[in-house]
């Protein structure tokens, strides 16, 4: 596939990347970017799905499309979703005896084998074909649509998010789908464990798009230091523009104080007319050379700061503060009642109840001097945290996570906020300055303005309808009303926070998390995000 010149515009005119020219071959390709520079729009035109504003877009074979969210028809089922439904009722006609000759001419005696071969694959080998699709969860119904791709065999395919709301298992069948496949493959993930398996990464940005080769790791690293000698470079030419201009003006003040002391020399009557007349011709000449010079070096020096300028993404950085809490290292937090954490499961501690198993409690061996105290007690009793732990949550999907997080609420002695990735906390009909004040009721106004505004909801987005926004402004959102109030959670829970968000909010997230003195316990299926802030110990259910 070539695009050769492509541009897309938004409905309303907005330029989302233009003069993108780029070949596709039997490579794996991933394209990144902040939520809004057009990933899934460049997927769609990749896909044939939707046309370029501009350009063109030659393909010279077959293209599978993998959405990041797809809803299966009301009847249908599994077999249906792998698009071998009709050639697996051929087959069902034919065995049972019932097949006409267009039955026998059409059988595929290779598709039963195919089916089971991709199943088997994405790690379904076990659900039935004729199993309602709707049925399925959200992860089961991604491996499926994976599945219909491998049976299809096309040339290339392209995956939209693939790996968003999976779980561990479900990611590593993503990976090694991705890493044996044999054609080409473009994906947009922000999956980075994803990203190290690709060829080379297309990044989308207010800069336009630019090629990277390698995958996530060298990218990164190309990314930090040409950002770094774009700003060094736009610092030294900012340095520079105001010097240029500090120049110019004290050679306009030095013209003006020569023309001063020439008029009164002039009207003292001391010198000749004819002498005179020579002095301001040579004044004249001198001082304009002089205001060229400086005028040459001001527009030069303007030039490169444009330049500058220009090399720099001119975007709103992302920081989370996160206010100091306070809390102590022997203060406990959780104290676990019989009635909630109990209930939970199996595996306190590392110790085996006779219930069966379903909880199991780890410490972090590269973290492990940072624990507080050690749990002695705990093992049958439930969990308890003490002090400013960080703890993460994980297990398949439909394991009791999130549950497990609303139990620890339940138990919790000191102030707690618990943020799903929905931010539920919000409600849907409430502006951001309404939502801010019913969490926060002792704000005024202009300190629910104010607190909006530190996490880039600045000015009129602070009357933004919850509604309106997407995942990632969703948690921006609720981390605002949960962290800047007068007394800020001393325990914070977050429900899968990084999904919904593009890498360099991911990032801005981290670094928050890692500046928080609380508490902390997280659900997250993204090994990077729980090395990067730092995770003490394990619940793994």
């Amino acid at each position: 596939m070539t695009l050769n010149g492509v541009a897309a515009r938004t409905p309303d005119g907005h330029t989302l990347f233009e003069d993108l020219s780029l070949a596709i071959g039997r490579e794996r390709t991933a394209v990144v970017g902040r939520n809004g520079a057009g990933k899934t729009t460049l997927l769609r035109l990749i896909a044939g799905l939707d046309a370029p504003a501009e350009g063109t877009v030659t393909r010279a074979g077959s293209v599978g499309w993998l959405a990041q969210v797809a809803a299966p028809g009301p009847d249908e089922t599994v077999a249906d979703t792998l698009g071998a439904g009709p050639g697996l009722a051929v087959l069902a006609r034919v065995l049972a005896g019932e097949g006409t000759a267009d039955d026998l001419a059409q059988a595929d005696w290779t598709l039963e084998g195919r089916v089971g071969e991709v199943m088997g694959q994405v790690g379904l080998a076990d659900l039935p074909l004729d199993r309602l699709t709707e049925t399925l969860s959200g992860g089961e119904q991604t491996r499926a649509r994976l599945a219909a791709l491998l049976l299809a065999a096309p040339d290339l395919i392209v995956l939209d998010e693939p790996t968003n709301n999976l779980d561990a298992e479900a990611r590593a069948v993503v990976a090694r789908v991705l890493e044996t496949w044999r054609g080409g493959a473009v994906v947009v993930s922000h999956d980075r464990a994803l990203l190290r398996q690709v060829d080379r990464i297309v990044e989308l940005s207010s800069l336009g798009a630019r090629v990277h080769g390698g995958g996530w790791d060298l990218y990164a690293e190309r990314r930090a230091a040409e950002r770094a000698l774009a700003e060094q470079t736009l610092d030294a030419a900012e340095r520079d523009a105001d010097r240029a201009g500090r120049e110019r003006q004290r050679a306009v003040e030095a013209r003006a104080r020569r023309d001063r002391a020439g008029r009164a020399y002039a009207a003292s009557g001391s010198a000749p007319k004819i002498l005179l007349g020579g002095m301001k011709r040579r004044a004249e000449e001198s001082a304009g050379k002089e205001s060229r010079l400086a005028d040459r070096k001001a527009e030069a020096a303007q030039a490169d700061l444009d330049a500058a300028q220009a090399a720099v993404e001119r975007v709103r950085r992302l920081e989370i503060p996160m206010p100091p809490t306070g809390l102590a290292a022997g203060t406990v937090v959780v104290s676990p009642r019989v009635s909630s954490l109990s209930t939970m499961g199996g595996w306190i501690g590392g110790e085996s109840r006779r219930d069966g198993g379903g909880l199991r409690v780890t410490q972090n061996p590269s973290t492990a001097s940072r624990s507080a105290s050690p749990r002695s007690g705990e093992e049958t009793r439930g969990l308890s945290i003490t002090g400013p732990e960080r703890i993460a949550v994980t297990g398949p999907n439909g394991s009791g996570k999130t549950t497990l997080l609303r139990r620890i609420v339940e138990a919790a002695r000191v102030e707690a906020a618990l943020l799903d990735q929905h931010a539920d906390v919000l409600r849907p009909e409430e502006t951001l300055l309404e939502a801010y004040r019913r969490i926060n009721p002792e704000a005024t106004p202009n300190q629910a303005q104010a607190a909006l505004a530190r996490f880039l909801f600045r000015n009129t987005a602070a009357q933004r309808v919850v509604g309106t926004l997407s995942g990632g402004e969703r948690l921006r959102a609720g981390l605002a009303c949960a962290m800047t109030g007068a007394r800020p959670p001393r325990l914070l829970l977050l429900d899968e926070p990084t999904n919904h968000l593009d890498l360099d909010s991911i990032e801005a997230v981290e670094a928050g998390l890692r500046a928080y003195d609380g508490a902390l316990v997280v659900v997250s299926h993204d090994e990077d995000f729980l090395e990067a802030i730092g995770v003490d110990r394990r619940i793994e259910l």
